[in-house]
């Protein structure tokens, strides 16, 4: 019964929703195959059109490409994810911009007044950033793999990786994703099973 709906209920065909979701996989390993800047742009002027609150678009991107600066977030990062950014082709850091707000007289011309709405009140700035950048890092997942790519999120030690890269900006990061070539991102594990509609929705 799953499989049928699948089939029938989509607007994409069967080979892209394989490859945004039922196929992909999160990196494991790596290909030797570079990531270039162009790929990673493509990506992003892809999902910058996803929704966010207010359009107001806080997500932002740390790329980090040189032995200097994967070393520097190698040591913010927890032993058991070290071994993997060190080998990744490139890593994101992703973050989200407390002062966002900066930018709504660009981004929300229609609302006179936007950027001074959020001015006054940090904590409710942090917390809108934080929820709408959220809601960008999944989109950028699924557009990497639109691009052939493949992710591998994973946690850092975000306190220690404000410090050492946003001191200056004030961007606070929550996520780390390794970028890979999808013909290196394969798993020695079997794939995990998921929920069912059945056991996470409650239809009123």
């Amino acid at each position: 019964m799953t499989e049928t709906l699948e089939a029938s209920s989509l607007a994409i065909d069967d080979a892209t929703a394989d490859r945004l979701f039922r196929t992909a996989r999160t990196v494991t390993t790596f290909a030797e195959s570079e990531v270039t800047d162009e790929q990673l742009a493509a990506v992003y002027d892809l999902i910058k059109w996803g929704p966010t609150m207010m359009n107001t678009s806080p997500l932002r991107v740390l790329v980090v490409r040189t032995p200097e600066a994967r070393q520097r977030l190698v040591a913010n990062a927890p032993e058991g994810n070290q071994e993997r950014i060190a080998k990744a082709p490139v890593t994101l850091v992703l973050a989200s911009d407390p002062d966002f707000h900066e930018r709504l007289d660009v981004l929300v011309p229609h609302i006179p007044g936007a950027r001074e709405m959020f001015a006054g009140d940090a904590e409710a700035r942090a917390e809108a950033a934080r929820t709408s950048a959220l809601l960008q890092a999944g989109y950028l997942i699924v557009g990497l793999r639109a691009a052939g790519l493949a992710a591998g999120p994973m946690h850092g030690n975000y306190d220690g990786i404000d410090a050492e890269f946003f001191a200056e900006n004030g961007w606070k990061s929550f996520l780390v994703v390794n970028v890979s070539s999808a013909d290196g991102a394969d798993t020695t594990r079997p794939r995990a099973p998921r929920l069912n509609f059945d056991d996470v929705a409650q239809v009123v």
